[in-house]
């Protein structure tokens, strides 16, 4: 059972470069139920409860990976398809190992670099691309950002 968040906001939250878009564009799907629960819980804490709370980029499994049935240890089952996903996402983003920023930062930097076209180029091997959730997340953000 994964652990639950804690009540007061934790010092900081830990993400693989690709999660910030996939955060983006999360609609309540994923791997198991436990997973779904424990990523809902995140952008909750990052979005609304602490949007403060920094967020440190890792390239190993992060908080949202902790429930994850794929998981394995620092790894993933999948790991040559994630870390296709993660050095994208890091080159996009311009992000580094270890820096910390807030979702409301990252969302500026996908406003700013995430393009749809790098999008697809990043996003080619995920397979839930083809939903077009974080694609529509990311549409509206660049909406959003133009006002």
């Amino acid at each position: 059972m994964p652990q639950p968040l804690a009540v007061s906001p934790p010092r900081v939250i830990y993400f693989r470069p690709h999660h910030f878009l996939c955060a983006l564009g999360f609609a309540g799907k994923g791997y198991s139920p436990a997973f779904v629960e424990r990523f809902s819980d995140i952008i909750h804490l990052v979005t609304q409860v602490a949007p403060h709370t920094p967020i440190e980029v890792v390239e190993h499994t992060d908080d949202i990976c902790q429930p994850c049935p794929n998981r394995l240890g620092l790894k993933c089952a999948t790991q040559d398809k994630i870390n296709q996903l993660d050095m994208a996402h890091q080159h996009i983003l311009k992000l580094t190992n270890k820096e910390q920023l807030t979702f409301e930062q990252a969302k500026q930097r996908m406003a700013q670099y995430m393009t749809i076209d790098a999008f697809h180029r990043a996003c080619l091997p995920c397979e839930w691309k083809r939903l077009g959730l974080c694609e529509n997340a990311l549409i509206k953000l660049h909406q959003i950002s133009r006002l």
